[in-house]
């Protein structure tokens, strides 16, 4: 799929500034020329209406003459970059401050009417066909004697209305300018903190979905999406994981399975073709069973943890007595004792031990754990089981005298087929299972399960169970 998140994000930054370009060169543009004439016609007619009100006013009335007016109308057309004018309502020009006084020649703006405005104070235009070029002409009328006597006209030209609404124009693209440079720096802040992580993510993905679960990448950051990376890797450090054990766990099976098998093929093999005589049948034929046997607690208890991962431990809980179960545990192991010449010593808490838990699994557990202390027990030793009541837990201990666990295999115990190096040697019988299904039973009830072992000197399970208090007699 090809990916274009980052030339979309770059096409909406070159799309922000194409249409921040429109927006400045239409709307504000016209926003501006407008404000500028509305203001400049505001400033022309404020100031036309103190003319007309005072140096306009005082003509009409004789009170000043027309060259003292004409040189305050050149001053202030100077000041303001304009043309004044003075002229009656029927057109004739009385005063224009761009021109000297003539009295001999009279000028008449041919068509003048006031109402031009049409209810404004200013026009724009030719004024009349006045002017070469538009210009911005503001009215304000003179009274004397309740009458309108004339106006007073300033005109500007519309080509400094431009100019000046072109400058503040280019502050605008200015503007523009700077934000297009501050969303820049976001584009590029975009790219390092966004854009380069997710693509180390999609590039780990691709791995991932490659099946190279032992690809590594890193996201140095401490928000989501530093976050979204060290989950990832996480996930995929746990698929590695599992598809390791998984591969071990075929291994295993494999091993463990083909081990018996060859031997029960071997010995009928031999049978058959007269190798092992017809006196001897009974002698291997007992060994066959034993093989046989051997697949069958394999299969069990391949069967059984795989109904804890699939069901969870289904528990059925009864109030039993512990130390009965005990006694009755380890009577079974009588045979294997005595080939070994090892003693089991129980040593329990009281005449009864009542707890709540499930018999059969429980029982399942002491069982694992004592075929294992047997297992690894040196010949003419003891196998000492015992109980002791802390805070309403009974905390059960089975501790042999066998050759111990190497201090680095302690944390590898539980897991499924783990066999540590000195297990194989002694005894290769083992399924790898029994501690994990162990483990898993007494997690179950809500207990522990700890181990503590010395190589050369012995191995010891201490796992806790609920007590139930016998207030009945």
């Amino acid at each position: 799929m090809k990916r274009t998140l980052y030339l979309k994000f770059i096409l909406g930054y070159l799309i922000f500034g194409f249409f921040g370009f429109v927006v400045v060169a239409t709307f504000i543009s016209n926003m501006t020329f407008d404000h500028v004439q509305k203001t400049r016609a505001e400033a022309l007619y404020n100031e036309a209406t103190e003319i007309a009100n005072s140096y306009a006013q005082d003509l009409y009335s004789n009170q000043t003459s027309l060259d003292t007016v004409q040189s305050q109308l050149k001053a202030l057309a100077a000041y303001t970059d304009s043309t004044i004018w003075i002229i009656n309502p029927s057109g004739r020009m009385v005063l224009d401050s761009s021109m000297p006084i003539d009295i001999e020649h009279e000028r008449i703006i041919e068509g003048f009417n006031s109402t031009i405005t049409a209810g404004s104070y200013y026009t724009t235009g030719t004024f009349f066909d006045s002017f070469d070029e538009e210009q911005l002409s503001v009215f304000a009328p003179i009274t004397h004697k309740y009458k309108v006597q004339g106006y007073v006209v300033i005109h500007l030209s519309m080509t400094t209305i431009h100019e000046q609404a072109s400058s503040l124009l280019n502050i605008s693209y200015i503007l523009l300018a700077i934000l297009f440079i501050l969303s820049l720096i976001i584009l590029i802040f975009f790219t390092e903190i966004i854009y380069v992580p997710l693509k180390k993510i999609i590039r780990a993905t691709e791995q991932y979905a490659s099946g190279n679960m032992h690809y590594e990448f890193s996201v140095e950051s401490e928000d989501e999406m530093g976050y979204l990376a060290a989950s990832l890797n996480y996930m995929a450090s746990e698929i590695a994981r599992a598809e390791d054990n998984q591969k071990k766990f075929v291994a295993n099976v494999s091993h463990d399975f083909r081990s018996p098998l060859t031997s029960i093929r071997g010995y009928l093999d031999a049978m058959i073709d007269g190798t092992i005589p017809a006196e001897l049948h009974e002698k291997y034929l007992n060994i066959v069973l034993n093989e046989t046997d051997r697949l069958t607690k394999l299969t069990n208890s391949l069967l059984t943890l795989n109904n804890l991962n699939t069901k969870g431990v289904v528990l059925e809980k009864s109030v039993f007595d512990l130390n009965t179960m005990i006694r009755n545990t380890a009577a079974t192991f009588e045979g294997s004792c005595r080939n070994k010449r090892i003693a089991i010593e129980l040593v329990l808490t009281g005449e009864t031990m009542l707890v709540e838990a499930d018999l059969g699994k429980i029982q399942q557990v002491l069982y694992n754990l004592l075929d294992n202390a047997i297992k690894f027990s040196h010949h003419d030793s003891i196998i000492k089981i015992e109980t002791t009541e802390k805070k309403s837990k009974v905390f059960l201990s089975v501790r042999d005298n066998g050759i111990g666990i190497p201090k680095d295999d302690l944390k590898l115990i539980w897991d499924r087929f783990y066999k540590s190096d000195l297990s194989r040697g002694k005894d290769k019988k083992g399924t790898g299972l029994g501690l994990s299904i162990t483990k898993e039973i007494i997690h179950a009830h809500g207990e522990h399960i700890n181990v503590i072992s010395t190589v050369g000197v012995g191995t010891e399970f201490i796992f806790s169970l609920p007590v139930v208090d016998n207030d009945e007699d």
